[in-house]
C-alpha cells in the first residue's frame, strides 16, 4: 500500500470515528480532497519583484494582474478548470462570481464594490496545462508600505491555526537584502514546527536588470546566483536559486506575428544605427526616426518587451531565428524559465505523492489531536508513524545545504545525484540509463551504500557531512528496497563507471 493509499484509510477511519460532526467531516473531506490535488505552489517575495510576470510566464498567458490595483492587494489562487472562472471569496466565506473580461489580451480582475481589507481570496480557475501539475498562488508583497497587505502574505503563509496551505514556495528577490534572509529564516522555523511550506525555491527575479538591463544581464545574472547559492547566510534556507526574467519568457510565449514582423525589421537595421536609436526610450520613439517600423509599433514594443527583451529579440533574430515559433523558443530559452520549471519538477513534483501525503497527514494529526476520543489513540498512533518517514524531507533539507558544505566537487556533485537532484527514479540517482536491467541497478546500489558508509568512517568528519552522508546512505537502501532481485546466471558485469558520465569520483564505486 503506497503512502498515499495508507493516509486515505486513515482518513477514512478517522471520519467513521468520528462522524457525525458537519464540521468535522467538512474538514476531513478537504484533507481527503488534498490528496487528489495538484501540488501548492505560492510566490511570495518583496513589491515588484515580479511574481505576477513570472505567475504569467509559468502559465503561458496574462492571467495574474501585474499593473497596482486592488486585485495585487489580496491573495489569489489559480487553479485547473474546464472553463475560466473567477470568484471572490469575501466577509466570512460569502462566494461572489465575477465576470470574466480580457483586455488587451489580459485578463482583467476588478473586486467591484469589495474592498481588499473584506477579501480572503480570489479564485481564479483556467484551462491550462501547467495547473494539471501545480496549484498556483500569487501573494502580495512582502515589503509593501501597506502593513495590512504584508501581513496578508505572512498570514498566509504563517497561519496562527494551522499549517500553511502551500506546499512549496517560490521566493522572488532582486538581490540580497538582509529582509530576505530574515524573511526565509521565519519559514523555515515555521517549517521546523510542523507548519510551513514544505521547501523553497529561490529565484533571481527580473534577471534581465541585473546589470541594468545591458547585453550581459543574463550573464551577471548567473555569476550572482552562484554567489547566492554559495552565500553561507543562506545555508539550508532554500532548495535552489535560478535567475529567470519572467517578462523574457512571458513574452516567448505569447508572441504575436505582427511583432514578430517588426522586431525582423528592426534586426535589418544596422547595429550601430539601432543601438544609437536605444540610448533611451525617448529616443527610440521619437516619430522622426528612419528606423523602418512605425513609432506607434515602437512604442507598443517598449511597453511589450522592454528595452532589453527587445536587443534580445533581435539578437536572436540576428542568430537565425527564421520564423516567429523560433524566436518564442528562444526568448523562452534564454529568460532561465525551463531551468525554473525543471528544479520545480525535479525537486518537487517528483516527490508529488510524498509531499502530499505529508501536507494531508498534518492536518489529520490536527484534527484528531482537536477531537480526542477513546477510539482515536490508536489512528493518531498510525498518524504519527506515517509522518515519521520523513526521508524525502532529508534529502530535500541536504540538497539545500549542498552547496556550501567542503568538500570536493566530485563528492558534492554525487551526493547531488544520490539524493535526487537530478531526478527521483532509481536509474536518475547512480547515473544509469534509463532502461537499465534491476540487476545492474542492484549492483550498483549496492556499491553506492558501501562508498557512502566509508566515507562515514573517516575520523574527523563534522557533524553536517555526516548528516549528508547518511541520507546518502538510506537513499541508496530505498533503491534497492524498491528493486526486485533477480536470479542470475552469471554475475551482471557492472559498468566500472556507473556514474562517469556524470561525476568521475563514481569510478570508486
Amino acid at each position: 500500500m503506497t503512502g498515499v493509499e495508507q493516509a486515505r484509510a486513515l482518513i477514512r477511519a478517522t471520519r467513521t470515528e468520528l462522524g457525525g460532526d458537519p464540521r468535522v467531516d467538512a474538514e476531513l473531506r478537504a484533507c481527503e480532497q488534498r490528496l487528489d490535488e495538484p501540488l501548492r505552489v505560492a510566490l511570495t517575495g518583496a513589491l515588484k519583484s515580479g511574481k505576477s510576470t513570472l505567475l504569467n510566464a509559468l502559465v503561458g498567458e496574462e492571467i495574474a494582474p501585474t499593473d497596482a490595483t486592488e486585485c495585487t492587494r489580496v491573495v489569489t489562487w489559480f487553479s485547473r478548470g474546464a472553463a475560466p472562472r473567477i470568484d471572490l471569496v469575501h466577509d466570512g466565506g460569502v462566494v461572489t462570481s465575477l465576470p470574466v473580461l480580457r483586455a488587451g489580451g489580459r485578463l482583467s480582475l476588478d473586486l467591484g464594490a469589495v474592498t481588499a481589507d473584506r477579501v480572503g481570496r480570489l479564485e481564479v480557475r483556467w484551462p491550462s496545462a501547467l495547473l494539471e501539475r501545480y496549484t498556483l498562488v500569487d501573494t502580495p508583497g512582502t515589503s509593501s508600505n501597506s502593513r495590512d497587505v504584508s501581513e496578508r502574505t505572512l498570514a498566509f503563509l504563517e497561519p496562527e491555526d494551522g499549517p500553511c496551505e502551500a506546499d512549496v514556495i517560490v521566493y522572488l528577490m532582486r538581490n540580497l537584502h538582509d529582509s530576505d534572509v530574515q524573511f526565509l529564516r521565519r519559514l523555515r522555523e515555521h517549517r521546523g514546527a510542523g507548519a510551513g511550506p514544505l521547501g523553497v525555491v529561490g529565484v533571481l527575479s527580473r534577471a534581465d536588470e541585473t546589470d541594468g538591463g545591458r547585453g550581459a544581464s543574463l550573464e551577471a545574472a548567473h555569476r550572482v546566483r552562484g554567489e547566492l547559492r554559495a552565500a553561507r547566510e543562506l545555508d539550508g534556507l532554500h532548495q535552489d536559486f535560478v535567475p529567470v526574467s519572467g517578462l523574457l519568457a512571458l513574452r516567448g510565449q505569447t508572441l504575436r506575428q505582427s511583432e514578430f514582423t517588426a522586431l525582423r525589421a528592426l534586426a535589418g537595421v544596422p547595429e550601430d544605427t539601432l543601438a544609437t536609436a536605444m540610448i533611451s526610450t525617448s529616443r527610440f520613439t521619437r516619430p522622426e526616426s528612419d528606423l523602418p517600423v512605425s513609432a506607434a509599433r515602437r512604442a507598443q514594443l517598449l511597453d511589450t518587451f522592454g528595452v532589453f527583451g527587445i536587443r534580445v529579440a533581435v539578437s536572436a533574430i540576428r542568430s537565425g531565428a527564421a520564423d516567429a515559433s523560433a524566436l518564442a523558443a528562444e526568448l523562452v530559452r534564454r529568460s532561465g524559465l525551463d531551468e525554473l520549471r525543471r528544479s520545480l519538477d525535479i525537486r518537487f513534483g517528483q516527490r508529488n505523492g510524498q509531499l502530499k501525503t505529508h501536507a494531508a497527514l498534518r492536518s489529520l494529526r490536527r484534527i484528531l489531536l482537536r477531537h480526542r476520543r477513546p477510539g482515536t489513540g490508536r489512528l493518531l498512533r498510525s498518524t504519527d508513524r506515517l509522518l515519521a518517514d520523513r526521508h524525502a524531507f532529508v534529502e530535500l533539507r541536504v540538497l539545500s545545504g549542498l552547496h556550501v558544505l567542503e568538500l570536493p566537487e566530485p563528492i558534492r556533485d554525487t551526493l547531488e545525484l544520490v539524493l535526487g537532484g537530478a531526478g527521483t527514479s532509481a536509474t536518475q540517482r547512480l547515473g544509469l540509463p534509463r532502461d537499465a536491467p534491476p540487476a545492474q541497478v542492484r549492483d550498483t546500489a549496492l556499491r553506492a551504500v558501501r562508498f557512502w558508509r566509508d566515507r562515514l568512517e573517516h575520523p574527523v568528519l563534522d557533524v553536517v557531512t555526516a548528516q549528508a552522508y547518511r541520507a546518502a546512505v538510506r537513499s541508496c537502501e530505498a533503491v534497492l528496497a524498491h528493486t526486485p532481485a533477480a536470479p542470475r546466471a552469471a554475475a551482471w558485469p557492472v559498468p566500472a563507471a556507473p556514474l562517469a558520465a556524470v561525476t568521475p569520483m563514481a569510478r570508486s564505486w
